[in-house]
């Protein structure tokens, strides 16, 4: 009986990371993507403090070389939202969870394009924070 406690709690406490791993991947989903030609810089460098790891670096590449410049040269914004997200799995630093995205890109005067599209989002909690440690289209 006592293995079931401790059972029981460990899945309490994945339940939970679960839940919050969620929230702050809906919260970093819309920082990562969300950008106006005006703030496209400010917005995206601070979203890299939501990002770890190897995905950290590979968004800053990206931002750097291809998003801001693009943004700014061709009046590009971007609006994103997530409108549901869901755990895969979850342990109490790690959860891999599947997120829908709804990308909304405009182009300087040009109407505006929908991008929806599913991600396999993965979220490790370091120094108390869940932060996005990858983000796979699938």
């Amino acid at each position: 009986s006592i293995w079931l406690l401790w059972d029981g709690s460990a899945r309490n406490d994945a339940e939970q990371a679960g839940s919050e791993a969620v929230a702050a991947a809906r919260e970093s989903i819309v920082a990562m993507g969300s950008y106006r030609p005006e703030n496209v810089e400010q917005n995206l460098t601070s979203a890299r403090e939501r990002l770890t790891g190897a995905f950290l670096d590979a968004y800053t590449q990206a931002i750097q070389t291809v998003v801001i410049p693009n943004a700014k040269g061709k009046k590009m914004s971007s609006a994103v939202s997530v409108p549901a997200a869901g755990v895969v799995s979850a342990e109490s630093d790690r959860a891999v969870l599947l997120a829908y995205v709804d990308q909304t890109l405009t182009i300087g005067r040009e109407a505006p394009v929908a991008n929806p599209a599913r991600y396999r989002v993965t979220m490790q909690k370091v120094d108390g924070r869940w932060l996005v440690a990858g983000f796979d289209q699938i």
